[in-house]
């Protein structure tokens, strides 16, 4: 790698720490939580974070995600506008802390936290970010999901169910998503993320290219025209949508792997802008687009 790869390099892993840095300085008085109507007592919900969804049952609430910890109280009083039933389970997409932050407020309360058995081991060993190299600590016990399961697992309230299912080494290694049936609303977790931002790929804990494809694979097959469809972040998706953001994420995939065949170094890949064309046409950031050529290229150098 020549000097000016270094350079620029660094330049972007010291953007991405300044970013992160910027996250934990976020003034989270000033967010307001809104709440979408999906039909059939279930709702989005959208902060600062991770979208959530909440389906209200005779006996409790099902949140699928939880924000910041900062948020809880804001959380829990825009779903007691919605419904008086507390949260009875609280579950977790993965185990990023802007879906897992309200992990202890809700446990504290009574929620059972629920999660793919990976995300339980993620948050109590702590991270480390694959792009910048910042760690996250363990998570406090009450923050650990207290209910766990591998590849499937149904919840069953007095009058409805969500159905859970794993997707292997996506976004994450604990990726979960939430199909509540009756309402025929999926919450995909952040294998799904749309809006001016490209998805992202912890390619340092289990995430990978393939498996975001295969996941929105499994997707496409649960999902028909009617499907209200919840992303991780970013507005509600159809089936068309999705059948679009599929298309993109083999596209870049196939992008990156030329290069990769090529010979190229992660630095070269970078300086090729593969997806000057994408970021074009969603609005992306120049820096967005680098950490987008270095997680489909990490994670397919890895697989």
């Amino acid at each position: 790698m020549n000097r000016i790869a270094l350079a620029a390099l660094a330049a972007a892993i010291v953007a991405l720490a300044g970013a992160a840095d910027a996250q934990q300085r976020r003034d989270f008085s000033k967010i307001e939580i809104t709440a979408t109507d999906l039909g059939h007592r279930t709702w989005m919900l959208q902060g600062e974070g991770g979208n959530m969804t909440a389906a209200v049952t005779g006996d409790g609430t099902i949140l699928v995600d939880g924000e910041f910890a900062p948020l809880h109280d804001k959380i829990k009083a825009a779903i007691a506008a919605l419904s008086p039933q507390k949260v009875r389970y609280l579950v977790n997409t993965h185990f990023h802390g802007d879906h897992t932050g309200g992990n202890a407020g809700f446990a504290q309360e009574g929620a059972t936290v629920v999660a793919q058995v990976n995300v339980r081991n993620r948050l109590a060993a702590g991270t480390t970010n694959g792009l910048t190299g910042r760690k996250t600590p363990p998570a406090t016990a009450e923050a650990l999901p207290a209910k766990t399961y591998t590849d499937a697992m149904m919840l069953v309230l007095k009058d409805r169910t969500v159905q859970l299912g794993h997707i292997a080494n996506a976004h994450t290694d604990g990726d979960t998503y939430a199909y509540f049936p009756d309402a025929d609303v999926l919450a995909t977790g952040d294998i799904v993320t749309l809006g001016k931002r490209y998805p992202n790929i912890d390619f340092a804990n289990g995430g990978g290219i393939d498996g975001m494809i295969a996941g929105v694979d499994a997707y496409l097959k649960l999902v028909n025209d009617n499907t209200r469809i919840v992303p991780g972040h970013g507005p509600l998706v159809n089936k068309a949508k999705l059948a679009e953001y599929r298309a993109m994420l083999a596209d870049a995939r196939e992008r990156v792997a030329k290069l990769i065949a090529a010979g190229k170094s992660e630095s070269e890949a970078v300086a090729a802008k593969p997806f000057a064309d994408i970021q074009a046409s969603i609005g992306a950031s120049d820096q967005a687009s680098v950490n987008f050529v270095r997680v489909i290229y990490n994670s397919l150098k890895r697989g």
